[in-house]
């Protein structure tokens, strides 16, 4: 079960790092998907940069500082439930499954790094 969840915890930092730069960049998707959302385009950066810290720190935990993993993991986590609760505020459904992935990976992350601290 270990590696699975070391795997989805890479999974966890490939995702959040792509995802960030596409917010960084403002990416088309990036951008409709907020508008739909509610979310103004100007927090996109601080988004981004929250989604990059989060990645970082997964890093850092598998390279032996658990403590700052599990705390990226319990971040994004909690990033992302914010991320799912606002699709299901604006009723937005059709690509929850987005940020839905995303906690999933969040989610096991934290579990790893739980497991290991």
């Amino acid at each position: 079960m270990s590696s699975v969840l070391v795997i989805a915890t890479v999974g966890c930092v490939l995702a959040n790092t792509f995802v960030a730069i596409a917010d960084y960049m403002r990416a088309p998707f990036v951008r409709e998907n907020s508008a739909e959302v509610g979310l103004p385009p100007a927090a996109l950066p601080y988004l981004a940069t929250l989604k990059l810290a989060g990645a970082a720190g997964l890093v850092m935990g598998l390279l032996g500082a658990h403590g700052l993993g599990l705390a990226a993991g319990i971040g994004l986590t909690a990033f992302f439930a914010g991320a799912v609760m606002a699709h299901v505020r604006a009723r937005v459904f059709h690509n929850i499954v987005f940020p839905g992935g995303y906690l999933l990976l969040a989610v096991a992350a934290t579990g790893y790094f739980a497991g290991r601290s």
